[in-house]
């Protein structure tokens, strides 16, 4: 029974990423007002039937906290058994904060709507970058578990990702709400990748090696 609890919780970190573009994509298709280039995913909150996109914030988010427990009962040896969970879990958590409160209009969308800050954008923004951060973070805690482990490639490979997430958005700001969507969905995908990796593992004991996959 505990196995197959912990496979389920891994696979809500398996179907986190794709839930959550498929949802934003399916809003972006039907709303011609939005250009994912100026305008980011947040700002779909801001719009008609905003509702929907604070919804997937908050779905998401939450897929990724059981997943985090998930983490925390297969990866129980060596560097970042600690870290790695819980920055997964702040993550999500960050994701859901973030879902529950309103981005502001932007660069001409909503159209019509009055542009400026206001309390719900800025803890929006806060939540956001708090989600951002610690995932950021768990990408080096899994870097510092590989190097442990000889896979200095793979090490590479992690902080590259958490590099990407920081760095891709800032390549064009007339481009950012694409670069961001881009980057988001590369570094949340390591996060589903490495859920789906551990499903494989049938006993906590041996997660290690096959996090080295992820």
């Amino acid at each position: 029974m505990h196995e197959t609890s912990t496979r389920t919780l891994l696979a809500c970190g398996v179907a986190a990423t794709p839930l959550f573009f498929a949802v934003a994509a399916a809003q972006i298709a039907t709303r011609p007002d939005f250009d994912l280039g100026p305008h980011m995913i947040s700002q779909l909150s801001a719009g008609d039937h905003g509702w929907i996109q604070m919804v997937n914030f908050v779905v998401t988010g939450a897929l990724f906290v059981l997943a985090a427990v998930g983490l925390r009962r297969t990866v129980t040896e060596g560097p970042g058994r600690t870290w790695l969970p819980r920055l997964v879990g702040v993550f999500g958590v960050g994701l859901v904060a973030a879902g529950l409160f309103v981005a502001d209009p932007a660069n001409g969308y909503p159209v019509g709507a009055a542009e400026g800050t206001t309390w719900h954008g800025v803890l929006h923004g806060v939540a956001a970058m708090a989600s951002g951060l610690a995932l950021v973070a768990a990408t080096l805690v899994a870097a510092r578990r590989s190097v442990a482990q000889g896979r200095k490639g793979l090490a590479a490979l992690h902080v590259a990702i958490g590099l990407v997430y920081l760095g891709l958005p800032a390549g064009d700001p007339d481009r950012m709400g694409l670069l961001f969507a881009v980057a988001s969905l590369i570094a949340w995908s390591w996060v589903s990748v490495t859920a789906g990796r551990l499903m494989t593992v049938s006993q906590p004991q041996v997660a290690a090696p096959h996090l080295q996959h992820a």
